[in-house]
């Protein structure tokens, strides 16, 4: 008999970001980050609502100026307002120990830091503005993720690990050299972290590349080594498809080993493209894994000779849609419904088989098929439509059956 794999979870230490748990046992958090002025506080409060709303259950934004910093109070101050809770994460680069000390409204209001060694300074400086940092991030009782990355790495301790390389009896490769590198920079900057007394269930680590074996293996060595909470992603996917099949490929090999509490897409939007399509990559890609729910999914067949009609086509794509745009209301009104499996097939080879296999399916009439369209409801067939309503009558039938299945 054939089994299936069951992923079991590398234990991490748990961190709590505001009302948001990751690590142990938690769900795998999605997280995302604005592009927007963070000195704008409409522009970023008006993103970051977007981001929440698509299911960002952190939100990112940069704190990189006076400007910005004074700027995060307003920016938390309006989303409690409206009713929004996210998490904000404040990201930090070459002056973020100045402004954490300068600016006590913005190092209070954040709910996580997130901290690159290799650049929180220069030479002699890095060490102190780091400790700065942990020190701000001690008084204010907040967690941080140490967060290194490939394209910023610790100049000095990269090249004190080639060195040791070159006079090594066998000597590494660079790349493999590089990515000892990454993962001895986030364990060592960790320790020092607790050395001043921040505590592990305080820390997040991550460390990025843009290569996809390249990230797999960092993250595995990390794991291997240490039960701190890990963020996946990434770095620097890049845009469009390229971008969602890199990232894609790169956090499922790694969370169907077990490894990653929290992800991003670190995606390149088109021009003006929704900065929440990262976070319905993320979404997916958990979905996929049977990791966590979020929305009703829909199994819709490809295509073929058979279905040289495009009515199909059309009807998978409004019923996908049309599930999107109810789970905000759904998913409060209906719990479980994130759940649900729909078909919508496009003729008699297989879509009265996937149409059982799912809750509620629809198989369309392929080509020279009689001109009816079955629906199964919990793998019975129940109803039979025909004529030009046949998606409005469908839609109509989702809604009567996630009220009777899923509603209290």
């Amino acid at each position: 008999m054939v089994q299936l794999n069951i992923i079991k979870r590398h234990q991490t230490v748990p961190v709590r970001i505001g009302s948001i748990l990751m690590g142990g046992n938690a769900p795998i958090v999605v997280q995302s980050m604005t592009n927007t002025d963070t000195a704008n506080v409409e522009e970023t409060v008006q993103q970051t609502k977007e981001l929440a709303d698509a299911g960002s259950e952190l939100v990112r934004i940069t704190v990189n100026n006076e400007a910005a910093a004074a700027a995060v109070g307003a920016i938390k101050n309006q989303l409690v307002k409206d009713g929004y809770n996210v998490p904000l994460v404040g990201c930090f680069h070459y002056n973020g120990h100045r402004i954490l000390s300068d600016f006590p409204d913005c190092a209070q209001a954040l709910d996580k830091y997130r901290i690159n060694p290799g650049n929180v300074g220069f030479g002699e400086k890095r060490g102190s503005q780091f400790d700065m940092m942990i020190e701000q991030a001690i008084l204010y009782q907040k967690p941080v993720r140490i967060g290194i990355n490939w394209g910023s790495l610790d100049q000095d301790l990269s090249a004190r690990l080639m060195d040791e390389n070159l006079k090594s009896h066998s000597p590494q490769p660079v790349d493999a050299i590089l990515r000892h590198a990454l993962v001895e920079s986030a364990l060592q900057n960790a320790e020092r972290a607790i050395e001043l007394g921040l505590p592990a269930n305080k820390i997040v680590l991550s460390c990025k590349v843009s290569r996809v074996q390249d990230l797999v293996a960092v993250y595995q060595e990390l794991a291997r080594r240490s039960n701190y909470v890990l963020h996946l992603g990434l770095t620097e996917a890049g845009i469009g498809d390229k971008g969602v099949i890199a990232t894609t490929t790169a956090l499922a090999i790694l969370l169907q080993q077990g490894i990653g509490d929290t992800i991003r897409a670190s995606l390149t939007p088109r021009p003006g493209e929704s900065r929440s399509k990262e976070v319905i990559a993320c979404q997916e890609v958990l979905q996929s894994l049977n990791l966590r729910d979020f929305t009703p999914q829909v199994t819709a067949c490809p295509g073929c000779g058979r279905t040289t009609s495009t009515y199909f086509q059309h009807l998978a794509d409004s019923i996908q849609t049309f599930l999107q745009q109810q789970m905000p209301i759904w998913k409060k009104k209906y719990p479980g419904v994130e759940g649900m499996k729909v078909a919508v097939m496009g003729c008699i080879v297989n879509g009265p088989g996937e149409s059982k296999h799912a809750d509620i399916g629809i198989s369309l009439p392929g080509s020279g098929e009689s001109p009816v369209a079955p629906v199964f409801i919990d793998g019975v067939k129940k109803h039979t439509l025909r004529g030009d309503s046949i998606a409005d009558e469908f839609k109509a039938l989702l809604l009567s059956y996630v009220d009777n299945r899923y509603g209290t």
